[in-house]
């Protein structure tokens, strides 16, 4: 800790004391700021006056270690706040009326599954990660973690300790799970700003991205993990502070989901060394990027050492040798070892801690975050045989404590008592927040009024092929070959729908398919639902899109899909202002309202607040509001599934959902600089019955291909399944009611295009019945997108010309 935090010389050998008691409120906030701590000024009353009952002061230690479990990261205390929501104006959104949350977490996402009370969800929001129910062997856990801050500082290693972070989550589920698939997901800055709008310090969207590419890569690729599914998008708002959501699917036993910690047990830390990187990680992700932080907040990766490390661990878990596990994440041995201890005591030898290098001070090695470590609860009768196995495969394993019945935490160095805290305090003892949440539709629009990326106001909607062209270039919608083709998703040898498939093998796909276990054919399913730019309009909407679209996308791939269950990373701006309090209840109730309709439990999640920076002129910028839906589901059989790309000539096209003339939020709307129209609506009760229609017409085998509309709306999903056949398509439309470009171009959820064989019309019309499947057009021969309305060609290019400009985009990336 910095001797900056101290108003007294008073040391002890091997801790410092914080003179606390008589400090006036400036002095706390001072302690805190200058200390990297981001703990309230409520917090740090509440900590001078348990240690006043205690007649003493606190250690450097002990103040980390209460900061630690106290962060946002850690200890997700926006949700968990007394929250008042209030709605001030409205403007055309679903009012919600004036609510008090006790704790908007449970009252949301997590009641929503309490209400479902699926038997397959078996273990949720108490683990490290999620899991669902696979086969009879076997269970599936899954987990997807945000590292913005640290990504945005060094990029590189920021991304990828994220990823490295989220596969120690899935060897730290239960007695630990098998990592058989990454995702990732990152929100970027254009990657043409200006070096002028930036602070000084801050680093190029650009760099930026490339950095985080390569992290992940690096570390994924290395740990030999397929990554198979993602997205990248981009967004002014994400300039200085970028989003990296890192997610992981393991394989676990059913036998080793649930796990126990007994008085008695050894404290293990095994894997990689512990060093100065991190240290302040969990706490500074609660401040804003500003200039003066500096990257050593950063943790250092070391993919290979993670591998052996994950190797051995599975070995000694087989062997049942350990009794709990959980990894060294942020907060490193505090968070970890004080977690595990939660509800038994914990005593603790610092110094008997590995070390990268000697120097470190007891609280250094405490809060450090360095990667790669995991902690054990290890019946002593099992000592040695893990001892054995683990010096075998030349990973470290060492003995730094023990498990007690006291319920206190108890760190030593040598022989001094650096810190003594109460479990009940740690875990009990942060006062919860009192918060007022305001919805004014007015100043929510405000903020966000220069969002999005630069607009073209020549651009004219009804010049069809203009406009297509623009958006298959837009960065949204563009290849992320480039990106794509950097990730081993061949790895392990499960893999069935690809990121990229179709003839030439780079067309895209809706979600990830591929097998576990090689021995069977049943496989899984991953996808995800993100929409940003409606969250500018309606966090409630656009929370309810997400949910639609990552289910959507496992529909457009699935047969008979059961298991299905999704994820939530909240990522927000300014927690401290109301009015991004009042978006943030509105997502959660979108989140939760999607979730009952579509019968989708929550099983884990992840929220990141305070994603806020400054920009060059000084003002304080938030991020757009965002979520980020991560779905999985399990397919019976991965030989029903279905791809998106064009499979032959001569064959049918249907429109599946109906198409409303919604533009508002669109990238069409964004790209010409129009937002009049409306926004989206979803029926979630006739979307239901499209759906469970399409997985029936599958299961039939009567669908060739099948692609969800989005980001652009019908006609770029028309190129983008004719990408991948290398055949055409052509479009005709009866007269709707409002022109072309409007039907071309909506973002409409729940909407699909599928091809069908032609002697399967009959068949397949049967099987959808009359709500909304409308037959609009045919496969060709010739490669070209043709779209005609009344004998009139509106638009035809050549399949060709459009891929190379959808190709071309972000090749540099």
């Amino acid at each position: 800790m910095n001797s900056s935090m101290t108003s007294s010389s008073e040391k002890t050998r091997a801790a410092q004391i914080i003179n606390l008691s008589n400090a006036e409120d400036s002095e706390l906030e001072r302690i805190s700021r200058e200390g990297l701590l981001s703990l309230t000024l409520q917090e740090m009353k509440t900590i001078q006056a348990h240690f006043s009952s205690l007649r003493r002061e606190p250690t450097d230690i002990e103040l980390e270690t209460i900061a630690q479990t106290w962060s946002e990261h850690c200890y997700h205390k926006t949700f968990r706040a007394r929250c008042h929501y209030r709605e001030e104006v409205l403007d055309g959104e679903t009012p919600l009326g004036d609510k008090l949350y006790e704790n908007l977490l449970k009252e949301t996402i997590m009641r929503a599954t309490r209400e479902l009370n699926n038997p397959w969800c078996l273990s949720v929001f108490e683990d490290n990660a999620g899991v669902i129910g696979f086969d009879e062997e076997d269970a599936l856990c899954f987990k997807v973690e945000t590292h913005n801050h640290p990504s945005a500082l060094e990029p590189y290693g920021g991304a990828g300790t994220g990823l490295g972070g989220v596969i120690r989550d899935i060897l730290g589920c239960g007695l630990g799970g098998t990592p058989v698939m990454n995702t990732d997901v990152f929100c970027f800055g254009p990657l043409d700003t200006a070096q002028n709008t930036l602070r000084e310090g801050m680093l190029h969207p650009k760099r930026i991205a490339k950095g985080v590419v390569s992290g992940v890569r690096d570390y994924g690729n290395r740990m030999g993990i397929p990554t198979s599914n993602g997205a990248v998008y981009f967004d002014s708002g994400y300039i200085g502070n970028p989003l990296v959501f890192c997610g992981t699917v393991g394989l676990i036993p059913n036998d080793a989901i649930k796990k126990t910690v007994q008085p008695g047990d050894l404290v293990v830390t095994v894997g990689g060394r512990t060093g100065r990187d991190g240290i302040h990680g969990a706490t500074f992700s609660s401040a804003p990027l500003e200039k003066g932080i500096t990257s050593s907040v950063v943790q250092i990766g070391h993919a290979i050492q993670e591998k052996k490390t994950m190797d051995v661990l599975l070995q000694a878990r087989n062997k049942r040798l350990y009794r709990s596990i959980t990894d060294c994440g942020a907060g490193g041995f505090s968070s970890a070892i004080g977690e595990l201890g939660k509800n038994t005591g914990v005593k603790v030898q610092l110094e008997k801690a590995p070390l990268k290098y000697p120097g470190l001070a007891p609280w250094e090695i405490w809060l450090s975050e360095s990667q790669e470590r995991m902690v054990l609860a290890v019946p002593p009768e099992h000592w040695q045989s893990l001892s054995t196995l683990f010096r075998q495969e030349d990973v470290e394993a060492v003995v730094i404590g023990e498990f007690t019945s006291d319920k206190k935490l108890t760190i030593c160095y040598e022989d001094e008592t650096v810190g003594e805290l109460q479990m009940d305090f740690l875990h009990d003892g942060c006062p919860k927040l009192e918060l007022e949440a305001v919805w004014n539709s007015n100043k929510h629009r405000e903020n966000y009024r220069e969002g999005g990326l630069s607009v073209q106001p020549s651009l004219n909607r009804e010049d069809l092929p203009a406009t297509l062209k623009s958006l298959l270039a837009h960065p949204v919608i563009a290849s992320k070959e480039s990106v794509i083709r950097q990730y081993d998703h061949e790895v392990q040898g499960g893999s069935v729908l690809k990121p990229l498939m179709g003839v030439d093998h780079d067309a895209p796909m809706d979600a990830a398919v591929f097998r576990p276990k090689l021995s069977l054919w049943k496989g899984v399913v991953v996808s995800n639902g993100l929409n940003p730019e409606i969250g500018k309009w309606d966090p409630y909407l656009m929370a309810k899109m997400a949910v639609d679209e990552a289910y959507r996308n496992m529909i457009a791939v699935g047969g008979h899909l059961t298991n299905t269950a999704i994820l939530d990373n909240f990522c927000w701006g300014d927690a401290k202002n109301s009015f991004d309090l009042g978006g943030l209840v509105r997502a959660a109730e979108g989140a939760k309202e999607a979730a009952l309709a579509y019968q989708l439990p929550f099983i884990s999640g992840k929220d990141s607040f305070h994603n806020t920076w400054r920009s060059a002129d000084g003002q304080l910028h938030s991020i757009p509001p965002t979520l980020l839906i991560s779905a999985i589901g399990v397919l019976e059989d991965v030989r029903g599934c279905v791809s998106s790309g064009l499979k032959g000539a001569n064959n049918l096209i249907y429109l599946l959902g109906e198409t409303r003339g919604e533009l508002k939020g669109s990238l069409v709307a964004q790209i010409c600089n129009q937002q009049e129209g409306k926004l989206p609506t979803i029926n979630f009760a006739e979307a239901r019955i499209l759906y469970k229609k399409i997985q029936n017409a599958m299961k039939h085998k009567l669908i060739l291909s099948c692609h969800d509309l989005s980001e652009g709306g019908l006609a770029v999903a028309a190129a983008e399944m004719a990408f991948g056949g290398n055949v055409g398509m052509e479009i005709r439309f009866p007269p709707k009611g409002w022109n072309a470009s409007t039907v071309l171009f909506s973002e409409t959820p729940s909407r699909f295009l599928v091809e069908v064989a032609v002697e399967n019309k009959l068949a397949f019309e049967q099987t959808m019945g009359a709500l909304f499947v409308d037959l609009i057009g045919k496969t060709t021969k010739k490669a070209s997108l043709s779209i005609i309305e009344n004998e009139k060609t509106l638009l035809d290019e050549p399949i060709k010309k459009l891929k190379e400009i959808w190709k071309n985009s972000l090749k540099g990336l």
